[in-house]
């Protein structure tokens, strides 16, 4: 059950409030799914699945009131809430009727976890049915993110004379001081204690505690480390993993650290999901590492080296042993695994990388003009569709890599 409450809680909604009006705006729908996360949380540890088919069958009404582009748009949404379903009837052995959810879930709505929907216990009392298995078949092309990871064409050291360097900005700039004055960054990363590695993680794991993570918060601020940081405090919200990636990259600049904030995408466009974290430079180990704020993650290989962007990326595809932190969490609530979170999340959302040319204070501001360069690093045999001026992409490793 524990899989099925961390897909619902995103989705659920408030049949309280379920008013039969216009359309319903995308923050209001989500707003009513945070507002029912306790009573989920409890018809799940009292296995009372008929209350749980009833909110959700709520939740699917309430969704149908969205606007035709915001039901296009978070149509993975609805795709939970069939998936949801499909669990709670395979929970209780109603085969035909969780085979009928999760296939609206695959082919109306376009759900394509596909590692997820292999191995959750919850649709273990189908996963043997020839229906759910043809389905499963239908969806892998779009849904193994490890198969489709294993399929992209290898990376070639492709012509990138005149291409621009990647630049950092100074720590010695005024808004980075103010950066580190602010939020006394010499004390967090604990100065004169201890060594550059446990700086960088001290850094990562005060972004994680201070700023809430929330995926579906769009911060009305300026995108720089002390907006978001007095928008939190202000309002309460969370904010998406782009500001914490942010927010952490500055903290980073602003104590001398190379450092980029770096967008993981899958190769699916439409997808509207993806992950930002950040690669920070060890002079010590003379190499990029991992670092990622929403879930206070870093990943080590057997021999307890820690790795890159670029090593976890093809050990995934290697089927080499990770090993991810145990202290990585959700907000401080849930511990989160390496076979969800490196397996299923991040295996989807490496197939192609992307970060601004510049690393700098409020790279990409709301009210003020945005003339930063992003660069992509893709296999060769993706074709980006975005063409505009300030997108580069690359298929050079050495060069999307290179030493600062």
């Amino acid at each position: 059950m524990k899989k099925f409450v961390i897909l619902l809680v995103l989705f659920a909604g408030n049949c309280m409030l379920m008013a039969q009006t216009d359309n319903l705006s995308m923050q209001e729908f989500m707003n009513r799914a945070t507002a029912m996360e306790n009573s989920i949380s409890e018809n799940f540890k009292n296995k009372d699945y008929e209350a749980l088919k009833k909110v959700l069958n709520e939740v699917i009404t309430l969704f149908s009131r969205l606007s035709d582009e915001d039901r296009e748009t978070y149509k993975t949404v609805q795709a939970g809430n069939y998936y949801n379903l499909a669990c709670v009837y395979s929970l209780q052995n109603r085969k035909t009727e969780a085979i009928d959810a999760f296939e609206k879930s695959v082919k109306d709505w376009n759900y394509i976890n596909y590692a997820h929907a292999k191995s959750d216990s919850d649709l273990d009392n189908i996963h043997s049915e020839k229906r759910f298995v043809e389905l499963m078949k239908s969806i892998r092309e779009q849904g193994d993110y490890m198969y489709i990871l294993r399929q992209a064409g290898k990376y070639e050291k492709s012509d990138t004379a005149g291409l621009p360097r990647f630049e950092y900005e100074d720590a010695n700039n005024g808004r980075l001081k103010n950066v580190k004055s602010l939020f006394n960054l010499d004390s967090i990363a604990g100065a004169g204690q201890g060594d550059e590695i446990s700086k960088i993680i001290n850094l990562m794991t005060w972004v994680h505690n201070t700023i809430r993570h929330d995926g579906n918060n769009y911060a009305l601020c300026e995108f720089d480390a002390i907006d978001f940081y007095n928008y939190h405090k202000a309002t309460g919200k969370g904010i998406n993993c782009r500001g914490l990636a942010i927010t952490l990259n500055e903290c980073y600049l602003a104590m001398g650290f190379k450092s980029r904030y770096v967008t993981c995408l899958p190769k699916n466009e439409k997808d509207p999901d993806c992950h930002v974290i950040n690669c920070v430079y060890s002079e010590t180990l003379q190499k990029w590492l991992w670092m990622d704020p929403s879930f206070n993650a870093y990943v080590k290989d057997e021999n307890g080296n820690f790795l890159s962007i670029a090593e976890v990326r093809e050990r995934l595809i290697s089927d080499k042993p990770l090993f991810l932190n145990q202290d990585a969490n959700r907000n401080n609530e849930r511990q989160e695994t390496k076979e969800n979170y490196l397996d299923s999340y991040m295996a989807k959302n490496l197939y192609r990388l992307q970060c601004p040319a510049a690393s700098r204070f409020n790279p990409e501001s709301r009210y003020r003009n945005n003339d930063n360069t992003y660069i992509s690093l893709t296999p060769p045999d993706y074709v980006h569709s975005n063409t505009s001026k300030n997108q580069i992409t690359v298929h050079n490793p050495e060069y999307f890599w290179q030493k600062p």
